[in-house]
Order: C-alpha cells, then structure tokens, then sequence
C-alpha cells in the first residue's frame, strides 16, 4: 500500500508529514518505557523481518497481490510506540534505498502504514485481551484478529485522505468500495502471518511478547467454601532459547526470506497499485526522485541475472534496516527516563494457560 508522489496533492501531503512526525516524536518517547536490554535488539530484528515480508507478496484475486503491513505485528511483539518506529524505519528504507513509495508522499505512507494499523491493531489486540481467557492461545487469537482488522482500517484511512487530497477526479465511493474490499482479502494474509510470528515467538520465549505480558494466572484454592489466591511459587526453571539464538534464527529467516523466497513472489499489482489502475487513480503519478538508485525496484544496478539481482538487494535491505533500526533503538533504550536499570535482565515470566481450581 505504499502511496507514490502525486497521487496527493503537496499541502495534504505537508500535513500527514507533520502529523507523522508527531506520531513518531510521541513514540520515540514512548518507547523508552517499552524497550529493555532484552526488547531493544529484538525491535530492531522486527523492523528487519517486516521488511523481508513484504517483499512476498501473495496472490489475493485475480490480477491482483497484497503483502504484509506489520503494525500489528510490531505492535504485539515489542509495543505500540516501539511499533510505530519500527514500520517507520521500514517504509524510510523503502523509500530512500528501493524507490518504494514516493518520498513527497512520505507521511502520507508513515500515517496510513505505520500509525493506523499500529493504533488501531493493538486498541483491539487489548480488547480482545481482556475479554478471552488468558493464555498464550488468547495471544494468538487476538494476534489474527487485530492484524486482520488493521488492514482495512488502513484502506478507509487511505481513502479519507484521497477524498481530501487526491490528485484526479475519482468518485470517492468507487474508491472506498475498491480499497476496502481488495484489503480485506489481504488482511487475511497479514492476520495468517502475524499470528504464525507471534506464536512462534512465545512458543520460544514469551517473555519477550510485549502483548503477552501480564497474563500470567494465579492458581486459586477453595478454603472453606471460598476461593483464595495461593501464595506465589517459586518460578520453574524452563529451558529457553537464548536471546542471542532467537535472534540469530530470526536473522537468518529474514535473510532467506527477502534473499531466496522473495524471488517467488506474486509479480501481481498489490491492492493499491490495483485499484489505482483501475479507477484512474494513478493518472498524476509522478516518476521517484530515488528512480536512478543503484537500487531501486529491488534489484541491484548493472547484474543481469533477476535472481541474484533481487537476492542481493533483499539481503542488503535486511542488513540495511536491522542496522538503521538497532541504532535507533538503542539510542532510545540509552536515553530510558523511568529510572527502571537496563543493565539487568528481569527474571522471565511464563505465560499460563488458564489453570484449574482445586477443590
């Protein structure tokens, strides 16, 4: 859904510019609470990772492909305000280094990318939280949910913009229905994925799930007729992987993913650029400022060969992002004004499944 330079019109684009660099002053603040010596190298694997799925984009209609956003994926592994940055960190490379999304258009791409599915996904995500079970399954679940609504809520987001700023006269319903119906097919990939991640991770290391913190239970016993919360137990040592493995196996996944499978992916228009053509959307698209970019289009300048020219640039993005996004949160996580030490590690919590009452 990255929006290119002249579908909006320049003083529209200057608000959205303002109000994303709003969203990310507030986040850049806000993720100091978020991050610690064990979610700060995380945060900047996530941006890395999100970068590398979108690359796969999969087939969703006729013609037509969609590929991950990642706000509700971001969200739920490291936070909302850590999530907000790391999307940013993603559509900044995009934009800078791949030619993807127009760099006039910038905020416009932050608002609708990184702001709206990170908002909106998580608001659910803690709903839904709150209303199921506890348990790592009610992660999950939430996880699917939140990502799938994320994506049209994105979509209408988009159009709202458009029907203030769009550059061609395009009847606004038309737009609506085309954006909101294309992307809710690709929500469903974004919920599939989000989910497999998410539970991948706390089938490993829960404790690094921002959104599955705090759901441990208390085992409750029945004394005389009522029920009492059993003194705490000592925590169960549990064989984990380490921090440093979970990242190096998601390193690895997100290099194979944008540098081999990425080769396979759907060469379809993604939704946007579907409906764009479509509705004449696209009439006052202007060409990328980064067009001439030695790698622009995903693909290394001056190698023939389509494979290693994609898998070159796949990889160097994923590096080129993990580095961008790991300073970042580093310096976040140095500058932390909560007076919480980020030099020692926290005793990791288990996330329960609902237990049982004893009688």
């Amino acid at each position: 859904m990255h929006v290119p330079d002249g579908f909006i019109d320049a003083p529209t684009s200057a608000v959205t510019g303002v109000l994303a660099a709003g969203a990310i002053a507030v986040s850049l603040r806000g993720a100091r609470r978020e991050l610690d010596e064990r979610t700060a190298p995380l945060a900047g694997l996530v941006a890395a990772f999100i970068f590398a799925v979108q690359m796969l984009n999969f087939p969703v209609a006729a013609g037509t492909s969609g590929h991950l956003l990642g706000g509700a994926l971001a969200a739920i592994l490291v936070g909302p305000y850590t999530g907000v940055l790391c999307v940013s960190v993603v559509l900044l490379m995009q934009g800078i280094l791949f030619a993807d999304g127009g760099l006039t258009a910038l905020g416009v791409n932050i608002t609708d990318m990184a702001i709206v599915t990170t908002v909106v996904s998580y608001a659910v995500f803690r709903l839904l939280v709150k209303a199921l079970p506890r348990g790592r399954r009610t992660v999950t679940v939430a996880s699917f949910l939140a990502a799938l609504v994320s994506v049209p809520a994105a979509a209408l987001v988009f159009t709202l913009i458009y029907a203030v700023g769009g550059t061609t006269d395009v009847p606004i319903g038309k737009v609506a229905t085309a954006m909101i119906g294309v992307h809710v097919l690709i929500g469903l990939g974004e919920a599939v994925i989000t989910s497999l991640t998410v539970g991948a991770v706390i089938a490993v290391r829960p404790d690094l799930v921002h959104g599955a913190r705090g759901l441990e239970q208390r085992l409750r016993l029945r004394v005389n007729g009522e029920l009492v919360d059993a003194p705490a137990a000592r925590p169960v040592p549990v064989a984990r992987a380490s921090r440093r493995t979970v990242w190096i196996a998601g390193a690895a996944v997100s290099l194979l993913l944008a540098g081999v499978v990425s080769f396979y992916a759907s060469a379809s228009p993604d939704g946007l650029e579907k409906v764009a053509r479509d509705q004449g959307i696209d009439k006052q698209a202007k060409p990328h400022a980064s067009d001439g970019s030695p790698l622009a289009g995903y693909g290394v300048k001056d190698i023939a060969d389509a494979r290693l020219s994609g898998g070159l640039a796949g990889v160097i993005g994923v590096g080129s992002t993990v580095v961008a996004g790991s300073t970042v949160f580093w310096v976040v996580r140095r500058r932390r004004t909560d007076g919480t030490p980020t030099d020692t590690p926290t005793q990791p919590r288990r996330v329960a499944e609902p237990s049982s009452q004893a009688g």
